[in-house]
């Protein structure tokens, strides 16, 4: 039941999300709707779009402040509300500070939305699911981004203000599914147990969520464990202030990753195609207007397509090797982007939109599920959702700073751009093998017994290699825990868990323990 109820909610979620940028793809190459702004500059043009995610960041600081006193869900349907309001006066506009306004709304109703649903989904979803999850997500919001393409197509064709209020109107019908879908949801069992007074509420959403009886071994553990970690984060009063200290668990570390690999994510330059990719195949390539569109329009079927691959790896792979990996991967291919961008001539074109391709693929691969998922699985309870929705804001104001300086950079340093984006895909991955652990695998509550358990030990450092030690130390201790943990579910698979005592349990990971630390 828990992934039907995550993939439901986190459907809406996409759909809206992917539409809300997506479509602003054709509508800024739109003769009447350039007539209608008063024919902007592209520095304008750069404003106009990128005003939204000025809204998501306020939105998403909202949500930082609400979501743990109104819970994750009760946040979704405000955001909704917003967001239908600001659709609304966005395709009515009829001049430049009316559209301005409406780009501020409609954001801000987006940062709401795009706060709470990870912090909800991974409260709700098992450890092994919660990567699949999100790869869910991922496949649903490039469906959507797809459909904002070819409405756009579609659209183009049409003579009058039509061809871009249509587009932009369509979104509120994923804002009405949200708000009508999510009355129906449960609290997280996490967010009762923490608020109630009571784990009655929590206990019964879950088992119910697990699809058990309530006096299942693993829903008692699993509760359990809950609020055992309740109990840990409790230890000093809750503020503010706790996202920068440690209170025993590195939550103030932990919080700079949240925040740093959204903000790195839009660092990796994927919103100069999510937003551009038609003014991008018109400046740096030459097409016309009906062919920069529709070569955008199978950019997006090839996205959807590409996704499905991480629906296998997230899981199985993990979020570091492919954070890693796809972050190089962007690198060499935005270097050889620039130069069949320089060279010029058919041939050096035809690579380049080759390379745009690659470039979404590997995006999609590495820092599209695994930078959603990562920042409400290394955040404690205690500032999830504080952290994950500032983490959240950090991601819109990266996602600004692209939105705003892409159309003035492709004019006036063309080729160039790609170059910049390719040193900071370099450094993201530099960062990530440096900084960031690994976290696929682990129970949220899990975690933060490993942070615990950090501080309270000491290496020999005459036994860590050398390339290693410039490294922080957690990142190897949580690589050792998730392979103890995937050495345990591949030899539990043979035994039945209804039929280990605790004891056995207890000796049964001591055991695994010994095996996985002498390298076995």
């Amino acid at each position: 039941m828990a992934d039907k109820t995550g993939t439901n909610v986190l459907t809406g979620r996409s759909l809206v999300t992917a539409i809300t940028s997506g479509v602003m793809s054709g509508v800024v190459i739109s003769k009447p709707w350039l007539g209608r702004m008063g024919d902007p500059s592209t520095l304008m043009i750069g404003t106009l779009t990128s005003l939204y995610d000025v809204g998501a960041v306020i939105g998403a600081v909202i949500a930082a402040f609400s979501a743990e006193s109104l819970g994750r869900k009760r946040t979704l349907m405000v955001g909704a509300m917003v967001l239908i309001v600001g659709t609304i006066l966005m395709g009515s506009a009829y001049e430049r500070v009316q559209f301005m306004v409406s780009r501020i709304l409609t954001g801000l109703g987006i940062g709401l939305i795009t706060s709470s649903t990870p912090v909800y989904q991974s409260e709700i979803s098992v450890a092994k699911h919660r990567g699949w999850q999100v790869c869910c997500q991922l496949t649903t919001m490039l469906f959507g981004l797809m459909l904002a393409y070819w409405i756009n197509y579609g659209f183009y064709f049409k003579q009058g203000d039509i061809q871009w209020r249509f587009p932009l109107l369509f979104q509120v019908v994923f804002a009405v599914y949200i708000l009508l879908l999510t009355p129906w949801l449960p609290d997280t069992p996490r967010w009762l147990m923490r608020h109630d007074g009571s784990s009655d509420r929590g206990l019964i959403v879950l088992s119910k969520l697990r699809s058990l009886p309530l006096e299942h071994p693993m829903v008692q553990s699993e509760g359990n464990d809950i609020l055992q970690a309740i109990k840990l984060e409790a230890q000093e009063e809750g503020s503010w202030m706790d996202l920068f200290r440690s209170n025993g668990i590195s939550a103030h570390k932990r919080f700079y990753l949240a925040l740093g690999v959204q903000f790195m994510q839009q660092m990796s330059g994927i919103n100069i195609v999510t937003y551009y990719a038609p003014t991008l195949f018109q400046s740096s390539l030459g097409m016309s207007s009906r062919m920069a569109l529709l070569m955008g329009c199978f950019l997006q079927l090839f996205y959807i397509l590409a996704s499905f691959v991480t629906w296998y790896t997230i899981d199985r792979i993990g979020r570091r090797p492919l954070l890693i990996s796809m972050a190089l991967g962007m690198c060499i291919v935005l270097v050889i982007e620039a130069t069949t961008v320089a060279t010029g001539g058919t041939g050096a074109s035809v690579v380049a939109v080759i390379m745009v391709f690659a470039f979404e693929a590997c995006f999609t691969w590495g820092w599209m599920g695994c930078v959603w998922v990562y920042p409400p699985e290394i955040l404690p309870l205690k500032i999830r959702a504080k952290g994950a929705a500032l983490a959240a804001a950090a991601d819109f104001l990266g996602n600004f700073l692209v939105v705003e300086i892409t159309p003035p950079a492709l004019q006036n340093i063309g080729y160039k751009t790609y170059i910049i984006f390719a040193v900071l895909n370099l450094a993201n991955a530099v960062i990530v093998w440096l900084f960031y652990p690994e976290t696929g695998a682990l129970p949220l509550e899990k975690i933060d017994e490993l942070f615990v358990a950090r501080e309270n030990e000491e290496e020999n450092e005459d036994e860590i290699p050398a390339w290693r030690r410039v490294q922080w130390s957690v990142v190897a201790k949580a690589a050792m825990e998730v392979r103890k943990r995937k050495l345990r579910a591949r030899e539990s698979s043979e035994i039945s868990s209804s039929e280990m005592t605790a004891a056995d349990e207890e000796g049964y990971e001591k055991s695994t323990d010994g095996r996985v630390e002498n390298g076995k």
